[in-house]
């Protein structure tokens, strides 16, 4: 991909005129290739091994459009509704993939080298650094269409590149806000960690209005040269009403260290797909995720976790609550290259069920070629614990509200992996407003 990729966004860009997504074409020449290819790629059927258990019925995406740029009215309650932590390093805010507003990361910073940009302008700025990392590691499971249709669509995002050695105490947040009846947004975040580098980096998905459609088809790329650590956090929000997709690659260098967390609050179709590539020895992979399901959500989550050298460590922990007539879909692999011995790596998935109607399919699996390894894998379903909510009960705490915070203290041990604890905090109090917008919690019996 070339360095005209695409312009560098502006705040008073005039709207465009809506074109829906299959007619709307790429955006640039050098999107071309990525829009034939789209156009290429067959439709997902469920009988794909990588789409089992998959609503594929609903991948329409007629309805949706190309978003518009947001009014100065919308954009100011958009800027008053972005709301993250308290210290951040730096901050930017997009609203129907157009820039809105920038918290430059410190001048400490970058005279250190570091590179804090929206992802339109490194592509002219840096191309060489850029067409080094973009995109650059293959959708293999299952969603090389939506891959296509993201690059060739894409024109907003974040762009974050640490030198060697520099550490980022704070960290760095981007809010990505869908705004707009059946309205389409390509959000990418590329995230480059140099040799002892180390970053904490959150992305926000929020729609502006909780009651419309629409769709976000997002990529992220994180790329850690060794003994890099870089802690990635998606909190995910969309409208109940938008079909999402995302798909996640991890590249671990030799004693590097990513830890990915992924909070799925919102979203009616929601798929998502997760690499980590372990490519250096004495590299660590940690892939963690919290979904809170009700009404009829799909929480559709496909992992692959390749250990390609000898002594890496790879941890899978997904924690899901179902209520209503929710329903979520794990598939997830381990595979050991042949020669990566010594690998130790673990697949942990527990699903809360609240509802009979809710329902949970996961099929966790094991692709060992290689000897002196370790590799387990789990996934459980069930219902609350009577005796636990009998305990709360004795104690005068209404039913609705023991139910809660035995939902809360099930999803809290991810959450807890996180070593920073304003994030923490943060994390939690997004859970505890989305138990609050929820019905009371049905009666586990």
């Amino acid at each position: 991909m070339g360095t005209d990729l695409l312009e560098p966004s502006t705040t008073n860009e005039a709207p465009r005129t809506k074109k829906p997504i299959l007619s709307a074409g790429p955006l640039t020449k050098d999107q071309e290739g990525y829009w034939k290819e789209f156009l290429a790629l067959p439709w997902p059927v469920r009988t794909d091994e990588a789409w089992r258990f998959a609503n594929v019925k609903d991948l329409d995406l007629s309805p949706y459009e190309v978003a518009d740029a947001v009014c100065v009215k919308i954009r100011e309650q958009i800027l008053g509704r972005s709301i993250g932590l308290e210290s951040v390093a730096g901050r930017m805010t997009f609203a129907n993939d157009q820039l809105i507003d920038q918290k430059i990361v410190s001048t400490e910073l970058l005279q250190k080298g570091v590179i804090w940009l929206p992802i339109s302008q490194a592509a002219i700025e840096h191309p060489e650094l850029f067409q080094k990392h973009f995109m650059q590691e293959e959708a293999i499971l299952g969603g090389q269409k939506f891959a296509a249709l993201h690059a060739s669509q894409m024109r907003a995002g974040t762009f974050l590149y640490i030198p060697r050695g520099v550490e980022i105490a704070l960290p760095i947040e981007a809010f990505h806000w869908l705004e707009g009846a059946n309205s389409a947004v390509f959000p990418h975040t590329l995230i480059i960690a140099e040799e002892l580098s180390k970053v904490t980096f959150i992305d926000y998905y929020e729609s502006a209005d909780q009651e419309v459609p629409g769709l976000a088809c997002a990529v992220n790329d994180l790329r850690l040269a060794a003994g890099a650590s870089v802690t990635y956090v998606c909190v995910q929000n969309w409208s109940p009403l938008v079909q999402t997709f995302q798909i996640n690659s991890a590249v671990v260098g030799r004693d590097a260290q990513a830890r990915s967390l992924f909070a799925q609050l919102g979203g009616r179709h929601v798929r998502t797909e997760s690499v980590s590539h372990l490519r250096g020895q004495g590299g660590r992979s940690e892939m963690l995720a919290v979904a809170v399901g009700t009404s009829a959500q799909e929480i559709d989550s496909r992992t692959l976790q390749i250990h390609e050298v000898p002594n890496t460590t790879s941890d899978l922990l997904y924690k899901n609550s179902l209520d209503d007539s929710a329903r979520t879909i794990f598939a997830g692999l381990i595979r050991v290259h042949p020669g990566a011995h010594r690998t130790d790596a673990y697949q942990k998935v527990r699903n809360l069920m609240l509802s009979d109607a809710a329902e949970a399919n996961s099929a966790p699996g094991l692709e060992i070629e290689a000897d002196d390894v370790r590799c387990t894998h789990g996934a459980t379903s069930g219902q609350i614990e009577q005796e636990e909510l009998f305990y709360l009960l004795s104690r005068g705490i209404c039913r609705q509200r023991a139910q809660r915070l035995i939902v809360f203290g099930f999803l809290n041990e991810v959450i807890e992996k996180l070593e920073n604890e304003p994030l923490q905090a943060k994390l939690r109090m997004l859970l505890e407003a989305k138990f609050s917008e929820e019905k009371k919690l049905a009666t586990a019996e």
